[in-house]
């Protein structure tokens, strides 16, 4: 017990008085930031996939688009997520010329990644809908795209609440391989103390439990927001 005391003073001594608790609020503040912004960017392009996939495909232009959003899917689901940050970072941003940090390319690869994931979960939402609440919009002469955007994504969503809280979690436990792209996330900066203190096993149990403390908040933002919604229904 003696020797685990020593460890938390160790820790306590980076943490407090050599400033380690500036890098712990910034690579908390990158972790939420690229987070947050992966599922924005996910929930937009998961929704105009998940919008083309289920158009109808009588036509050649749907056929094309399902293609390409097909393939798509297909390549960021079937690659992990540091073979995306780091092909980004240190092929297609040479490549392309662009001059962007680590934190920025993060949240770009985490919301096309993200998109893929949360594609396919709004489809099934789109799906899970009544035919009949399209069919309604159509007989008071909405378009497609009206009656899509209006009826039937906000009910898509309301059924997918939980799935895209799940997605959420999991773009916050995924931050921890930003640091392949030099962004610096909550390990970062919890290894940085472990590697002044020379001990780690404190700065990574407080690492894991901050993630867990994360995940919890998470968990309860979107109960709230199911019972919200719930209620909201009741009232109509």
């Amino acid at each position: 017990m003696g020797n685990f005391g020593q460890k938390v003073d160790k820790f306590m001594e980076i943490f407090l008085e050599q400033n380690g608790y500036v890098k712990v609020v910034e690579g908390l503040q990158n972790t939420l930031l690229i987070a947050v912004t992966g599922l924005i960017i996910g929930i937009l392009i998961g929704t105009i996939i998940a919008t083309v996939r289920v158009l109808p495909k009588y036509k050649r232009l749907p056929r094309i688009l399902n293609g390409i959003c097909g393939f798509y899917v297909a390549l960021f689901r079937g690659t992990p997520m540091v073979v995306q940050l780091l092909v980004f970072y240190y092929v297609l941003l040479p490549i392309l010329g662009w001059q962007i940090t680590g934190v920025q390319v993060a949240m770009l690869v985490f919301g096309l990644n993200s998109g893929a994931y949360i594609s396919e979960i709004m489809r099934s939402g789109i799906q899970s809908v009544d035919p009949g609440q399209m069919e309604a919009g159509r007989a008071v002469g909405l378009s497609f795209g009206t009656s899509m955007i209006k009826i039937v994504i906000p009910q898509a969503v309301k059924n997918i609440l939980p799935t895209l809280g799940n997605e959420f979690i999991s773009l916050i436990k995924e931050t921890s391989v930003v640091s392949f792209v030099g962004a610096a996330d909550l390990y970062v900066a919890f290894n940085y103390i472990g590697s002044n203190s020379y001990e780690f096993m404190v700065p990574y149990l407080v690492m894991a439990l901050i993630y867990i403390l994360l995940v919890l908040v998470i968990t309860l933002l979107i109960k709230i927001m199911e019972r919200s919604l719930k209620k909201s229904d009741r009232r109509n």
